[in-house]
């Protein structure tokens, strides 16, 4: 969520940041700054009222002390008015609070300005990418017919148990997942993350917080009678441990990691692009969240995408990595880098993990922040992300580590594993 007074300072520059976003944001900037001169002028006439009453009081009791009792009458009958007055005051400023609040909720981030101007996908930008394309056998096959030669991953069986979009892997398919699990675990615990384990349910001010309410109300599952939304990604339990808490700047930066299944009902998605692992409504995904000094979190996520670099070398998939273009660029975030692995059999591109620096813009949502150096507090950044998503990693080393004999597990899993092939 956007600052009132960073708004109210920078209006006009916000107005044009947000044209990278495809947004005419003029008129929802002046109904905030409108919105906010009204909860100011509200607040500061409910603490005139509130002081002229607590000055009234005091005079009363001197004016009883005094033998002056019908003046303090005369003062009571004020003091009641008052008290009228104030309650009204508060109705009013409450009611002028939940408005600015919910038109801030409805402005996205401002886009950092190494993001590139475009609309969608296609002009996001290209900035590195790394390892060789395989060159297949001609009878190599797409992942859904893989998992099914070799009854790894059972799609029809998740339809039965739940429906479409909720696999059900099995054997060695099974056993590569829960490698993949460890194996991302260990490589972010080792470059200094905390791992932990979270719930898979959180509150709505959890959800609100993070941003994916009011934004991505439709794609969670919403467990409507206690109130608790599934989990899109562990970003959402892991970031809002922190909460409210303000940190001390020895504590900085807080490198967190876990795992969760991950849910999403991704309403619309139809079509051949989705088959098999493409997307799912139930996935797995190691996360990996940052909170870091406002003066380091751009360093901080130059080290995240190095990480996970590192990762995908290691996994020997070939990548690139992409800056998403203001069109593209998600609501809370302010600079994202996509990572894609090729698929080779399905001669395409996937996305595997979103690398993102929020900025303040969760942390003023969240209320988190940190004491300086100068001993004032100010609000932290975050980022987060994915280390990695696993259905399209499976997907990339099932097809692109296919041979006529069976699959090849990629050598830095095979201790995880305990198998070397799938035959």
């Amino acid at each position: 969520m956007l600052q009132v007074h960073d708004i109210r300072a920078h209006k006009d520059t916000y107005i044009n940041a947000l044209k990278k976003r495809g947004l005419d944001a003029a008129s929802d900037i002046e109904a905030i700054l409108k919105a906010d001169e009204t909860r100011r002028a509200t607040q500061a006439k409910l603490d005139e009222t509130l002081a002229q009453s607590n000055t009234f009081s005091k005079e009363i009791g001197m004016l009883y002390k005094n033998g002056e009792a019908q003046k303090a009458t005369l003062l009571k009958e004020k003091t009641t008015q008052l008290k009228e007055d104030s309650k009204q005051l508060q109705e009013e400023l409450n009611l002028a609070t939940d408005t600015l609040q919910n038109l801030l909720y409805n402005i996205p981030n401002i886009p950092n300005e190494l993001v590139p101007a475009g609309t969608d996908e296609n002009d996001n930008e290209e900035v590195f990418a790394e390892g060789d394309i395989p060159t297949l056998d001609s009878e190599a096959l797409p992942h859904w017919e893989l998992a099914k030669k070799y009854d790894i991953i059972d799609f029809e069986l998740g339809v039965k148990v739940t429906g479409a979009g909720f696999p059900v892997y099995k054997g060695k398919g099974a056993r590569l997942q829960r490698a993949l699990i460890s194996y991302f675990l260990d490589k972010n615990t080792e470059a200094g993350y905390t791992e932990y384990q979270v719930p898979l349910m959180v509150n709505e001010e959890s959800a609100r917080g993070t941003g994916q309410l009011p934004d991505k109300e439709g794609q969670m599952y919403h467990a409507t009678e206690d109130d608790l939304y599934l989990i899109p990604t562990a970003e959402v339990p892991v970031t809002n441990m922190f909460r409210g808490d303000l940190v001390a700047h020895s504590d900085l930066p807080i490198a967190c990691t876990g795992y969760t299944p991950c849910f999403r009902r991704e309403a619309g998605s139809y079509g051949a692009h989705v088959r098999g692992l493409n997307r799912l409504h139930q996935f797995d995904k190691v996360e990996i969240v940052r909170i870091e000094h406002p003066d380091n979190s751009y360093v901080a996520l130059d080290g995240m995408v190095e990480h996970i670099k590192d990762v995908l070398r290691e996994l020997k998939l070939p990548y690139r990595i992409l800056r998403l273009c203001g069109g593209d660029l998600g609501f809370t975030s302010a600079l994202t880098y996509d990572f894609e692995v090729f698929s080779t059999a399905q001669d395409r591109w996937l996305e595997i993990s979103s690398v993102s620096n929020f900025e303040t813009f969760q942390s003023n949502r969240l209320k988190l922040r940190f004491k300086d150096a100068d001993g004032k507090n100010k609000l932290a950044h975050t980022l987060n992300g994915s280390s990695l998503a696993l259905p399209r990693v499976l997907a990339g080393i099932l097809e692109n580590y296919q041979t006529p004999n069976g699959i090849k597990i990629p050598e830095v899993l095979v201790p995880y594993c305990g198998f070397d092939m799938i035959d």
